[in-house]
């Protein structure tokens, strides 16, 4: 099942770019949250802080609190346990292109230990069909590679590859701005079934999917987080002017 992330004074920098701002907010568990906001007003280093991503890069840094449940991610656990239970699913899909797709989405369970070919059958077959994708691949698993599908399909097939390894919270980084209006709607379905398991933070540019998708909403601006509320609030009545100019197009 999904849980809940609470973010206490989180900041993050790039050398001496201060990227994230004093960010406040508690994400609830089982539901789709979204993040709107300009080019470049930190809504994807925040995504990257969720699940310890951004501190790949060598000169970022982030200071605060980010708890998932009980746990502290920043705390006493390893980046790698953390990146187990958030996947993250990125703009543009990348597949293994060497992997068929069968071993695309077993990737993670191998390089965690898992070789049981019975287990990694079913986890295979569980993990395409919550992404929507087996009907269309099964007479093809070990056959193509995943770099064969369209990019809708790749797109589904790296969600089933986080999904593969059991995470708890779903991260997703423009997950749609690289697809068709078809392959976009499909993972916005994807989106609805999912939030009964999983936790989903999405970051989109697309106001009309995350007013489609989302239960909440928050507006960053400029690395602050300008406002967070239920999506219906921010798109009908939100509090600050700044996140209704954006909204309306006077703005980003």
């Amino acid at each position: 099942m999904g849980v809940g992330i609470k973010v206490e004074n989180l900041n993050a920098w790039y050398a001496t770019n201060h990227a994230l701002l004093d960010i406040n907010l508690h994400i609830p568990g089982n539901e789709c949250t979204a993040l709107i906001g300009p080019s470049g007003c930190g809504k994807s280093t925040f995504v990257r802080c969720l699940n310890r991503m951004h501190e790949t890069n060598p000169i970022a840094r982030v200071t605060g609190k980010v708890e998932m449940g009980d746990t502290n991610i920043y705390g006493d656990i390893s980046p790698v346990e953390v990146r187990r239970r958030i996947g993250m699913v990125f703009q543009r899909p990348n597949p293994f292109p060497t992997m068929s797709i069968y071993d695309n989405v077993a990737a993670g369970l191998r390089l965690n230990g898992f070789h049981n070919r019975r287990i990694l059958d079913e986890v295979v077959e569980r993990s395409l069909q919550n992404a929507a994708l087996w009907d269309e691949v099964k007479k093809d698993l070990r056959k193509k590679s995943g770099a064969s599908l369209s990019g809708g399909q790749q797109q589904r097939l790296c969600i089933a590859r986080a999904l593969a390894v059991d995470p708890e919270v779903l991260l997703m980084d423009e997950p749609a701005s690289a697809l068709d209006p078809v392959s976009t709607a499909k993972i916005e379905d994807l989106i609805f079934q999912l939030k009964s398991q999983y936790t989903i933070v999405i970051v989109t540019h697309n106001m009309q999917q995350a007013a489609r998708v989302a239960e909440r909403t928050g507006f960053f601006l400029n690395g602050k987080l300008v406002e967070f509320d239920s999506t219906h609030k921010i798109f009908t009545n939100p509090g600050d002017k700044r996140t209704e100019d954006y909204i309306t197009g006077r703005f980003g």
